[in-house]
Formats: structure tokens, C-alpha cells, sequence
């Protein structure tokens, strides 16, 4: 398993077959991240677009994964449906360790399969199956259907798309292993054009641990720290959620689509309260003793005399943000209830309970009327809610299948851009400055933990245009090395450099070990590269002006300052993505 190579499986999905081919490169770009923009850039079409068939689907991880706690993230990259430009998502669950133990560094699919199909891949096999009787399934559904088709577990991993994939939907995600998910750009959609309904990846091999006392020792140390210290309790207690409370009494925390940034009744769906009502047990991704997976509950009655099922339901941050504060629906099991449907359709729900609140706006406004929404859609009523989410995922008109392009495509088609809360995709929970929104505005996943730009803001300095830009780009840095090793990005603060470089040392990955800081700046140059290839031009990115009206405990927002950041940082990641043959031309 340590070598200096990469092992990927490249798969062809209109012949059904596939190999592998071993690459260089081990010692340049590490793995996660850095392999998965290697992959793109030598099988990617930066000139074609996003569901071109030969386009590729491309899953990498790390060289610490199965190896080290937390060491639990796949990278998911594509050309995305929502920009048409190089793409990633993170995620969990088993998919990880599930490559790990397959032997695989990364897998790579090509092609588009001549029926909707499930391509299921581990050590010794490569099975492409027809399965057009799970197309129109809703992602429940279909994931319970797959885990009876394909035996395993405890050591496959199930990836699949619901009905917004299906629909090319640039917000459609894929579902990983029930909990976890590829969530944001629209991966579920790449998956759609390519007819696949589900990927199976079966850890079916196994691989040696290192002999001798360094190994053991290191591992137990990172445990330690990860179990026996505070610096992992607040995932584990009450999660991600504890931060509604906290940006609520900031004022920092986007309600109403932005509107707002406090109000009295976010305690209803604060993390404290999630906990108390409705916390039925934690979970984790593989190769994770945290368990930061917060799973509540939902009731549904299917008989009478007070019959009841009930559905296990993962919620965050983000998604609580989104289905709860974005909408004002303030009841814990409402925005549970919300989730739930989002998860059917196979909706990344951060861009779906955004687009619905610019909506619902615009609805309020006379811009659109019932005759777009289908539903009189309100904030604050989850009922309306939950039918405008199957509608988007289902695309049941012009007007939702505009939509889930994007929130700002249907606005530059109706009007309100001014109010849609788009930082090149829609914005994450966070309203806490100018820094922030720049940084995920440009960011190269357009997502809150591209850098740290969330916490700058709330160090209180004074504007400073060159130090907060000196922190983006340092930062960014930093979090690409943990990506492409690869790490939960929670972990962040267990893993430092110094730790890593420990950490693939005792692994054999000495010249790794020893390069780190040139080998994450080599990866964060080669992302930016392959993202302005393809189309991205930060120079151009507007903001729009509700951003500009928003007041937190700072006072309003500065234009000017934020002009200055947008226009300095798109100049940095010019720079950054202009290799060294161009730099010299």
C-alpha cells in the first residue's frame, strides 16, 4: 500500500470496462485534492462541456487514509453543471476506506452508460449493472434497494442520486452512505448525464500497518488528542449546530434570505435545542472515533389509532441554516421534516432553502407569482416548503427547472438579483463580514470552508486590506494539504504540519514527509490552474447588494472595503493560477 505511485481504476461506462493505470506523481500532489486535479487535468475537457460524456467522474483520496484517525474524507471532482467550470466536493461516510481497502488511490469514470446503470468496483472486480427500475426512485428508496442488490456490509460504500440528479438539476448531490453526501456544484447531476443511478465501492481486499513502535505510538498519540482532550467535544456534544446560537447573538447568522442576521426565535432551532428534542444517537464517518453525525428524528403516521413510523434524519449546521433560518421555519422536527424531503430528491439542501427563500422574496415582491412557485410559497410554513422541494427536485416546470440552476440564473431570467444571496453558488450560514463573503465569493469550491474567512471576520481587527488577503491565500494553503492527505477539515486542529509530516514518515513517505510546504503550494498553483482553464475569471465576480446591506455587531457593511478585498484576492488567485511557463512568457 506505500508507494510511490498512484493506483486509479479508470472505468468506461459505454463498454462496461476498465483498468488500471499506475501514475507518477506521489511526491507532487500527495493524493486527495491534489491527485484528483492531476486526474482532471490529464483526462478533463476544458474546452467541452460539463456533461460531455468523456468527461470525467473522479473520486481520490489520501495517502494517510485508513491509516490515521479522521483521515476520512473522499475527494468527489468534476466539471460542474452549476459554472461549467473544474469542481469539488468532500465527503465521508464509508467511501474513503471503502477506496483504502479496494486498493485504490482513486477512481476515475468515463462515458455514459447505455441504460440508467450501478457501477460497482472493489479489489478484484468491476460489475456495471442495469438497473433502469431504480430511475424515478426517490434516494431512500433507492438506497435501500442497493444495500439488498450488493452484499458487504460494514465495508462497501453506496453513492447514489435521487430524482434531481436524474434531472441534470445543478444542484443535485450525491448521497453517500445515507448520512453523508458530495452535497455542493452539482456532482448528483454529473452522475444523471452519465446514466448512473448508484456507484458501489467494495472494500473487499486488505492492507498491512507498518511494523515497528513509531507507528503505533504516533497513531495512539493523534487518538489521544482526538478523544482525550476538549479539542474535538464540540463536534461530538452538540455539533455544528451549536454555532445558530452563537452567530444569532453576534447578529452574524443569515435569516429570511438575509434580511435578518438575529432574531429571538432562532431558539427553536438552536443546537441546544436540536439536542434536547430531538437527538436520537450520534454516527461517524469510517476510520472517525468523534462521531460528529448528529441523527434526530421525524414521525409519520401511516395508520390510525396513532400509528407511527419513524426516519432517522442527519442535520448540521449548514442544513439547519438553510431549510430553518433562510425560510424562518423556527420549529426543530419542521426543518427535520424539510430535510428529510430535501434527502429524497437528492437536493444539496445549502443551495435549495436558499434558492426557495430568494423565492419566497421575490413571491412577496410580485416578481413572480403562483403561477412560477405552483405553491404560495411563505416564510416561515414548512408545509409549502416541503411541496416547493419536490417540485424543484422533480423540475415540475420551467420556472424550478430554471431554478435549480442556479439562483442567480433565475433571477437574471425574472429579476431580483439585488436580494438573491448568491456567493458563486448560494452562501453558506454565515454572515459575518466582508472577508467572508469575498472568500467564498472567489473561493475555488465557492464553499465557507475554502479558508477560514468566517473566523477572520470575528477577530474584530480593522479593515486591512493586504493582511486579510495575506490570510486567505495562507490559509487556503493550509487547508489544501489537509485535503489532499485527505483529512476532515474538523481535524485541523490536531493536524498540523509538523503532525502530517510525522504521520507520513512513519508511513515511508519520507520525501513527502520532508517537502510539505512546497508540495501545498505546488497543489493550491495546480487548482487554480485547471480552475481558470476552464473558465473561471474572478475578476468578473459581482456581489450582490443585499450583501452590502447587511449589519452585524460590526455596524453595516463597508462597500468600499469590500470592493477592495474582491479586487486584491482576484488578482492573488491570477496569480496563483498562472503556471511558471506562463509567468515567464
Amino acid at each position: 500500500m506505500i508507494r510511490d505511485h498512484f493506483r486509479v481504476l479508470i472505468v468506461d461506462l459505454a463498454s462496461g470496462r476498465g483498468g488500471i493505470t499506475n501514475l507518477d506523481g506521489r511526491d507532487t500532489v500527495a493524493g486527495g485534492s491534489g491527485l484528483a486535479t492531476m486526474l482532471f487535468e490529464k483526462y478533463g475537457l476544458p474546452d467541452s462541456p460539463w456533461d460531455d460524456p468523456e468527461q470525467p467522474l473522479i473520486f481520490a483520496i489520501g495517502p494517510l487514509t485508513g491509516y490515521y484517525p479522521l483521515m476520512s474524507k473522499t475527494v468527489c471532482a468534476f466539471k460542474s453543471p452549476y459554472h461549467d467550470q473544474y469542481a469539488e466536493s468532500h465527503g465521508g461516510g464509508r467511501s474513503a476506506l471503502s477506496l483504502r481497502f479496494a486498493d485504490l488511490d482513486a477512481l476515475v469514470i468515463r462515458g455514459k452508460a447505455p441504460t440508467p446503470s450501478c457501477l460497482s468496483v472493489g479489489s478484484r472486480h468491476l460489475d456495471l449493472r442495469d438497473v433502469h427500475f431504480l430511475w424515478g426512485m426517490d434516494l431512500l428508496k433507492t438506497g435501500k434497494m442497493l444495500r439488498r442488490m450488493y452484499k458487504g456490509t460494514g465495508h462497501r460504500s453506496i453513492l447514489r442520486i435521487g430524482p434531481a440528479g436524474e434531472n441534470l438539476s445543478a444542484m443535485a448531490c450525491i448521497n453517500v452512505d445515507t448520512y453523508r453526501h458530495f452535497g455542493r456544484l452539482g456532482g448528483g447531476a454529473v452522475m444523471g448525464a452519465k446514466n448512473l443511478k448508484g456507484i458501489v465501492i467494495i472494500g473487499d481486499g486488505s492492507f498491512p500497518l507498518p511494523e515497528g513502535k513509531e507507528y503505533p505510538k504516533l497513531f495512539a498519540e493523534v487518538h489521544r488528542k482526538m478523544t482525550g482532550t476538549d479539542m474535538m467535544e464540540k463536534y461530538h456534544n452538540f455539533g455544528t449546530p451549536i454555532n445558530m446560537a452563537i452567530l444569532n447573538g453576534i447578529r452574524a447568522l443569515p435569516i429570511r434570505n438575509l434580511q435578518k442576521t438575529s432574531d429571538p426565535e432562532i431558539e427553536g432551532i438552536s443546537g441546544e435545542t436540536f439536542a434536547r428534542d430531538t437527538l436520537l444517537r450520534n454516527a461517524a464517518c469510517a476510520g472517525c472515533p468523534v462521531g460528529c453525525i448528529h441523527l434526530g428524528f421525524v414521525r409519520e403516521k401511516f395508520m390510525g389509532e396513532n400509528r407511527y413510523l419513524y426516519r432517522q434524519v442527519s442535520y448540521d449546521h449548514e442544513p439547519i441554516f438553510a431549510a430553518g433560518a433562510m425560510l424562518h421555519v423556527t420549529n426543530a422536527f419542521s426543518v427535520l421534516a424539510l430535510l428529510d424531503t430535501v434527502e429524497r430528491e437528492g437536493l444539496d439542501i445549502m443551495s435549495a432553502g436558499v434558492a426557495l427563500a430568494w423565492a419566497t422574496e421575490a413571491l412577496e415582491k410580485g416578481i413572480i407569482s403562483t403561477k412560477e412557485t405552483i405553491v404560495p410559497l411563505r416564510f416561515g410554513d414548512d408545509t409549502v416548503y416541503r411541496e416547493a422541494f419536490h417540485h424543484m427536485g422533480a423540475a415540475s416546470n420551467d420556472f424550478y427547472r430554471l431554478l435549480g440552476q442556479g439562483t442567480m440564473k433565475a433571477a437574471e431570467h425574472y429579476g431580483g438579483t439585488d436580494f438573491a444571496c448568491v456567493l458563486g453558488q448560494e452562501m453558506a450560514g454565515y454572515a459575518t463580514g466582508e472577508v467572508f463573503f469575498v472568500s467564498q465569493a472567489l473561493g475555488l469550491r465557492h464553499s465557507h470552508l475554502d479558508t477560514g474567512g468566517y473566523s477572520y471576520d470575528q477577530q474584530d481587527k480593522q479593515p486591512d486590506v493586504n493582511g486579510a488577503i495575506r490570510f486567505l491565500i495562507e490559509d487556503e494553503r493550509a487547508r489544501v494539504l489537509l485535503t489532499s492527505m485527505v483529512s476532515c477539515l474538523f481535524a485541523r486542529g490536531v493536524y498540523g504540519e509538523q503532525v502530517i509530516s510525522e504521520c507520513l514518515r512513519s508511513l515511508g513517505y519520507v520525501t513527502l514527509a520532508d517537502s510539505l510546504g512546497p508540495i501545498s503550494h505546488t497543489i493550491q498553483q495546480l487548482r487554480w490552474r485547471v480552475r481558470l482553464r476552464t473558465g473561471f475569471d474572478p475578476g468578473s465576480v459581482s456581489i450582490p447588494k443585499r450583501f452590502l446591506q447587511v449589519e452585524n455587531w460590526k455596524g453595516k457593511m463597508d462597500g468600499a472595503y469590500l470592493d477592495s478585498l474582491k479586487n486584491a484576492y482576484a488578482g492573488a488567485l491570477l496569480a496563483l493560477g498562472q503556471s511558471e511557463t506562463e509567468a515567464g512568457d
